[in-house]
């Protein structure tokens, strides 16, 4: 769905927006403060437009499960050991969206009821049709799940319009841009290409869901100033993957 051109009308009524753990992180800091609000500068930019806005957020800039458990730890607890540095930056990304004037709320789908509430679809919807944003933490509060695929999940729970899948990239590439020059950015892929091709920008456990309850995602990059606004606003800004070739 594209907004017509010039206009400020948003291309989406409610989307769900996935940020890596990453974006927080500073060069000395695993949430950097200035970053944190640089971001909630920009989804407050988009909230302002009258979108309702889902988050997912990672945890990969304070621990990673898949990388401690191959190194030997137990893969479930390396995974809730993620699940618990998600809820640390939902935490932080609520606080410094609400410094900027926007009500947030935390669903959690670990029990930490001092500083989160449970996910509750029905109350996670009402939030957003008052106006609040929703951060979701704690993946889908199980082991062997990425934040990638809880963003599906959550996404097709909610009936988002479709999946914001926020980078340091401008999109899909056939190859790592930063190791071939000559990789080639996709403006339009298919589900379907991006499963057979192991594009590995979400896991296949997303994709397939993505596709099965046909939720589109926008791959771009987060860094680029007015990028964000210029994606909910319909422009052809990163990488499109949808059911339709």
């Amino acid at each position: 769905m594209a907004s017509k051109k010039g206009s400020d009308k948003p291309a989406y009524k409610r989307i769900l927006l996935k940020l890596s753990g990453e974006v927080l992180a500073g060069e000395d800091e695993v949430i950097d403060p200035i970053l944190t609000k640089r971001i909630a500068e920009q989804v407050a930019e988009i909230h302002s437009l009258g979108v309702q806005i889902a988050i997912v957020i990672g945890g990969g800039n304070i621990w990673r499960g898949v990388t401690p458990s191959h190194k030997g730890m137990d893969r479930s607890t390396a995974d809730y050991m993620g699940m618990l540095a998600t809820i640390i930056n939902g935490l932080g990304l609520q606080d410094a969206l609400e410094k900027v004037g926007v009500v947030t709320r935390v669903q959690t789908a670990m029990e930490v009821k001092n500083v989160a509430e449970p996910f509750i679809r029905r109350r996670a919807l009402r939030h957003m049709e008052k106006g609040r944003i929703v951060i979701f933490v704690a993946g889908t509060g199980n082991p062997y799940f990425s934040t990638d695929t809880t963003s599906a999940l959550r996404a097709s729970e909610i009936n988002a319009e479709i999946i914001l899948k926020a980078t340091k990239v401008d999109g899909i590439y056939d190859s790592d841009p930063k190791k071939n020059p000559n990789a080639k950015r996709y403006t339009h892929i298919t589900y379907l290409e991006a499963l057979q091709r192991r594009l590995m920008v979400m896991d296949s456990t997303a994709f397939s869901l993505c596709m099965d309850n046909k939720v589109p995602i926008i791959v771009f990059d987060m860094f680029k100033p007015g990028n964000l606004r210029a994606v909910v606003l319909g422009k052809t800004v990163g990488t499109l993957v949808s059911d339709k070739p």
